[in-house]
């Protein structure tokens, strides 16, 4: 990954590098690393989280319908 400072404007540059890193996703990998998962809990969570995400979808397509 690479980002360019202009001017020597440092920060404008470590702005747009923490926006790309958060858009790749690499700080949330970071943050499930920093410990060991059991195999056990990481699934459950990897679970949970398509759920929610089965049940935002539906209710967003539940939404543009108009149902609700």
């Amino acid at each position: 990954m690479q980002v360019s400072v202009r001017d020597n404007n440092v920060d404008q540059a470590l702005r747009a590098l923490k926006k790309k890193l958060q858009r790749e996703g690499v700080f949330r990998e970071m943050r499930l690393k920093e410990y060991f998962e059991r195999p056990s809990v990481r699934k459950s969570r990897e679970k949970a989280a398509g759920i929610n995400r089965q049940r935002k979808l539906a209710l967003k397509k539940a939404e543009r319908e108009g149902l609700l």
